[in-house]
């Protein structure tokens, strides 16, 4: 830590993955001297609690003003392409929690435990990926690395808080009989929606697209190739994958279950004797990725099956871009 402090600047403190970073700010002991809030003007003035002391949320400007060494963004991807470059441009170094950066070529994209080395002090802005590709490649990268991945298929199912508070909320309005704003097209309650995020002219959505490009550059590899369908379900947070994986190189079960064990970050839960796998309700609050029902496809040479679930909130968002800072601090990058 610099010998003068270090100023970290949280935009869209008020938000849900914002509540959250702030948590993990506190929770991870972050050697933060000046903690600087941001959100939306009519937030301005107010005061969060953090580490027992009330801090004021400031706006946009303030913030910029205020010169922080790090400011983490969860505002929205037009926010963050007006005022990620304006942090930039004094020297702060940015880590982007939205979609504004990441497949921007000059912008690293990062998880931590796969290619943090790849950070460097001159990466003035920073892309967090999507939730559901984190999860997707902390179980991928261990297994690609060892048998070369040649094709992936996956299909999530997604929580609700993916989408906001709004979405939230119409949930929890649907379960009580109560009317309100939508969020989505159609009720979520009992439902299940093949649809997050926007459409694309190719009949994808945007979610499924992340899912298709985000790995291949996390990775730096364009030889594998991704197919997804990204669907919502009613539950309240945590996000599931079921994933079929081809690799050119065979494996065995054992072998794969060991490599995943001993992966920081990823938890083994698959015991079909005991009715052990992931689920959401369990991943709830937690930073691990959790991976299971790990079974060979029998329909074809050395693919893999196996399901992924991830509290989308912390590992998925907040943790992630945590992680990344801690990551520049320990490194002395900035």
């Amino acid at each position: 830590m610099r010998a003068l402090g270090m100023k970290i600047a949280v935009i869209g403190a008020t938000g849900m993955v914002g509540t959250v970073m702030l948590k993990l700010l506190e929770e991870r002991n972050f050697p933060l001297t000046e903690l600087i809030p941001v959100a939306s003007e009519k937030s301005v003035g107010r005061e969060l609690l953090y580490k027992e002391k009330l801090v004021p949320i400031v706006s946009m400007e303030t913030a910029i003003a205020a010169r922080p060494e790090i400011a983490i963004f969860s505002a929205g991807g037009s926010t963050s392409l007006e005022y990620a470059p304006k942090f930039a441009e004094i020297g702060t170094t940015v880590i982007d929690n939205s979609s504004a950066w990441r497949m921007d070529q000059s912008k690293k994209l990062v998880v931590p435990e796969i290619n943090a080395s790849v950070l460097t002090p001159e990466d003035k802005i920073i892309a967090n990926p999507n939730c559901s590709t984190i999860q997707l490649v902390m179980a991928l990268a261990p297994l690609h690395k060892k048998y070369q991945m040649r094709r992936v298929i996956v299909s999530t199912y997604q929580s609700v808080s993916g989408t906001g508070v709004k979405a939230v909320q119409q949930l929890e309005n649907e379960i009580t009989g109560v009317g309100g704003p939508m969020a989505y097209p159609y009720p979520i309650h009992k439902n299940a929606l093949p649809h997050c995020d926007v459409f694309e002219a190719n009949g994808y959505t945007k979610e499924e697209m992340k899912l298709a490009r985000e790995p291949q550059k996390i990775l730096d590899d364009r030889t594998f190739s991704v197919s997804a369908t990204a669907v919502r379900i009613p539950t309240a947070g945590g996000h599931s994958e079921s994933v079929n994986v081809e690799f050119v190189n065979d494996f065995n079960l054992s072998e794969v279950r060991r490599l995943l064990q001993q992966t920081p970050g990823i938890v083994v839960q698959d015991n079909p004797d005991t009715n052990t796998y992931p689920m959401p309700i369990y991943a709830h609050d937690k930073d691990d990725v959790f991976v299971g029902r790990i079974r060979r496809d029998e329909t074809q040479p050395n693919t893999l099956n196996m399901w992924i679930v991830s509290d989308n909130l912390r590992k998925g968002a907040a943790t992630n871009a945590i992680q990344i800072a801690e990551y520049l601090v320990e490194k002395g990058l900035v």
